[in-house]
């Protein structure tokens, strides 16, 4: 199981311990290719370049590709068109159950209190029991598929007794603007422009309902040829984490140049979000199996699935 050291994790020098401790870079390496959303803390990393500045001094580019969502992203990681990336919970649980060439690096936290099911104002839904028999936009395979599967259970609501509407993000938001749906399950930025644009009536969080992390992972056969460049990766990362935390005034900004995204809702989605990546820990892999067992049990993946499977180990852990 992969276990990065209080050394790594505990100071301020965290990227030149990682790359001192493995020496010069793999060097059949040149282009380092990394998978994005729309925001959390990878995208703060791209704004302040500090993956950048860790891989270009050994001849290594990086470049980055944007996904509106976790599921290609992960498909992506598979063939091999990117090399490392971010999404929520459920992503890798679909792509392990299609047998997809991933592995778990890195856990974020969770998305929390940026992701919800909502509601227009006006609608006639006031509570998670009042979706029975309504229609439910949310991205198959996504972490808001996972938060609707939970917050359903826990409200004593068959997952068979909604109409779940798979869409993408942008599609969805089509969707809710036209009330072709009932009600929307997403992340941010995409709920914080919804509720900047709806005022919505927000009828759970993930953080109200599920314990969960989001997760850094990377291709499988890259993290076999190239662990020093996801260590080095995700020591760069806690170093972006460090700087969120200490200039929260300056994150929203960030995001927003990077994405496009506007400034409210961007600034929305900022203030909510707990900036830090650290290792995977038993207890992580127990609660990942926890939802991969949900899903199973529901049939929504087709086999059983073993998390710790896809876990990466680093060198010297």
């Amino acid at each position: 199981m992969f276990k990065l050291t209080k050394r790594l994790f505990g100071t301020g020098l965290f990227t030149a311990a990682v790359l001192a401790s493995f020496g010069v870079m793999a060097e059949d390496l040149r282009e380092f290719r990394i998978g994005f959303q729309k925001t959390g803390l990878p995208v703060v990393a791209r704004q302040q370049k500090v993956i950048e500045k860790v891989l270009e001094p050994q001849g290594v580019s990086v470049s980055w590709v944007e996904f509106t969502a976790g599921p290609p992203l992960v498909e992506a990681l598979n063939v091999g068109s990117i090399d490392v990336g971010w999404t929520g919970d459920a992503p890798p649980i679909f792509g392990q159950a299609a047998g997809s060439a991933i592995v778990y690096a890195a856990a974020l936290p969770s998305n929390g209190k940026g992701e919800a099911i909502f509601v227009k104002p006006d609608s006639p839904v006031r509570s998670l029991a009042d979706l029975k028999g309504k229609k439910i936009g949310v991205g198959k395979g996504t972490s808001a598929h996972n938060l609707v599967v939970a917050a359903l259970e826990k409200a004593g609501v068959g997952f068979n007794e909604v109409t779940p509407v798979y869409l993408n993000p942008a599609e969805a938001a089509a969707a809710f603007a036209s009330d072709k749906i009932d009600a929307w399950a997403v992340w941010d930025p995409f709920f914080a422009i919804a509720e900047t644009r709806y005022k919505p009536r927000i009828l759970t969080t993930s953080a109200e309902t599920l314990n969960v992390n989001t997760y850094f992972l990377a291709n499988r056969d890259f993290a076999k040829n190239h662990p020093e460049t996801v260590s080095a990766t995700i020591a760069a990362l806690k170093d972006a984490a460090i700087w969120a935390d200490a200039n929260r005034d300056k994150v929203a900004e960030a995001l927003h140049e990077v994405t496009g995204v506007p400034l409210e809702p961007q600034t929305l989605a900022a203030n909510r979000t707990v900036f830090d990546i650290g290792p995977i820990t038993q207890e992580i892999v127990a609660g990942q199996q926890q939802t991969a067992d949900r899903f199973h049990k529901l049939g929504i993946i087709p086999k059983q699935i073993t998390i710790s499977d896809a876990v990466w180990t680093a060198p010297g852990n």
